[in-house]
């Protein structure tokens, strides 16, 4: 008998024979630590050449780190006490579209020379994909090619770097891998960990659109005390628990901007978060949402209160799957894998703008379609995981004509828009397989006794000697 830990925290009992009673061919075969030291190295060496060349093509492309610029003039209204929300940046005029709390974390940017602000920012989000990767791992929990976790990481950042939203965030100097890094950050932690649902709500008070993943633990939390309560336990659980820190890290992010910025903060929350025309055009080829979509297919700027019912279908549908997955531990390989990509991609679909850079996402999204296809062994899995992978590198939405005086996305062929709404349409496909996977998952066993366990595992008894 083997105790073992689930993936909430919780020990559960198991029978397993010794290895030494089992058939020598029905044991995995073990690599040597030095083999496996020598793997772990080349991996971290492409990686590292990768990122170097990287480095030299964003310099020969000869990337402008635009939103870089407009981070660092936030910093200095912070600073100087200008108005926030009158600022117009750069050639483009880009105006600031965070709450103040972001513009006080960008007042750092202000403290060194524009050369040595991009040099860090950029070093600092290579930094943050490979985290990302890491934390995907640990959330998916295996390791898709053999390798070990460090190995793994390095492997796949090596490749990422050069995806389109990935190459798109590091050229704009964009804040996506880190916000991303926050959520995953909360979600791959054990269930009783004192500071989980901080990250997301940290990653609200940045950048509104993550608040969905506290929507999320609070739904799951919420059925999950009904559940509970039906059994005889309390009603309180890990998920409304973390909801409740999400929730709180975000007041505190609004308190702290109103005490920093008084007047910004006023004008944000009754003003420019109503704006949704603020951020950019919305017909724009690199808005990947799917009122983008409809302005496109509507050939107008202004696409109304018709994309509104067919993104609150997905809006509905995508959470209730992330949810259903959420609750799914005990039947669910990667539950809580399914359940965060879930999210966060019916957040990009349903946000009124949803830049191509938005989409780091597919980085977890691929991972976890290759963890599929590494356990389940089947083509379907690998061909899935291998087409959507590929289409986030071929950079379709780019061959369409775009960002000219004529507004050419409002003259498009039905062809252009099928390119310009691939990651849409990406989106929408990874939405419909998961809601598929969940839906099995839960027809196919009945519930286990990991949903209704209490927050905190049980004790490990000593071993007796």
């Amino acid at each position: 008998m083997f105790a073992s830990v689930s993936q909430y925290g919780t020990r559960q009992t198991v029978d397993r024979a010794p290895a030494a009673a089992r058939p020598a061919e029905s044991r995995p075969a073990r690599a040597s630590p030095l083999a496996g030291r020598r793997a772990t190295l080349l991996a971290a060496g492409a990686c590292l050449l990768s990122f170097v060349a990287f480095l030299v093509a964003q310099r020969v492309a000869g990337v402008t780190w635009l939103d870089l610029d407009v981070y660092r003039a936030e910093g200095w209204a912070i600073r100087t006490g200008a108005d926030l929300y009158e600022l117009r940046v750069t050639k483009h005029e880009l105006p600031a579209t965070y709450p103040p709390f972001a513009a006080l974390l960008f007042v750092p940017l202000t403290w060194v020379g524009v050369e040595t602000m991009r040099v860090a920012a950029t070093v600092l989000n290579l930094a943050l994909l490979l985290t990302l990767v890491w934390l995907t791992l640990r959330l998916i929990g295996r390791r898709p090619w053999g390798l070990s976790m460090p190995g793994t990481a390095c492997a796949v950042a090596a490749v990422a770097v050069w995806c389109e939203p990935v190459w798109t965030t590091l050229r704009y100097g964009q804040i996506n891998l880190l916000i991303a890094v926050l959520v995953l950050w909360d979600l791959s932690r054990r269930c009783d960990h004192r500071w989980a649902g901080v990250g997301i709500g940290i990653a609200a008070g940045i950048k509104l659109t993550p608040a969905l993943f506290a929507v999320l633990l609070a739904v799951a939390g919420g059925l999950l005390a009904v559940r509970r309560l039906r059994r005889g336990a309390p009603a309180w659980n890990w998920l409304l628990r973390r909801a409740a820190m999400a929730v709180g890290a975000f007041c505190a992010t609004v308190a702290v901007g109103a005490l920093a910025a008084p007047r910004d903060s006023w004008r944000f929350w009754s003003e420019v978060i109503f704006d949704k025309d603020r951020a950019g055009s919305v017909e724009g080829t690199a808005n990947q949402s799917l009122r983008g979509v409809a302005a496109r297919a509507l050939h107008t700027v202004d696409p109304g209160a018709g994309w509104l019912l067919p993104a609150l279908l997905v809006g509905c549908v995508g959470l209730a799957t992330a949810v259903a997955a959420l609750l799914a531990a005990d039947r669910l390989p990667h539950a809580r894998a399914w359940a965060a990509v879930a999210c966060g991609v019916t957040a990009l679909l349903v946000c009124p703008i949803s830049w191509s850079h938005h989409w780091v996402w597919a980085v977890p999204m691929v991972l976890l379609l290759a963890a599929e296809a590494a356990r389940t062994r089947q083509p379907r899995w690998l061909a899935a995981t291998a087409a959507i992978g590929l289409l986030f590198f071929t950079y379709a939405l780019w061959w369409v004509p775009h960002f000219d005086a004529g507004r050419p996305e409002l003259r498009q062929s039905v062809g252009q828009m099928l390119l310009s709404g691939v990651y849409p349409a990406l989106g929408l496909a990874f939405l419909a397989l998961a809601a598929t996977v969940v839906t099995r998952a839960w027809l196919r066993r009945p519930p286990g006794p990991l949903i209704s366990r209490p927050l905190r595992p049980r004790p490990v008894p000593a071993r007796t000697r």
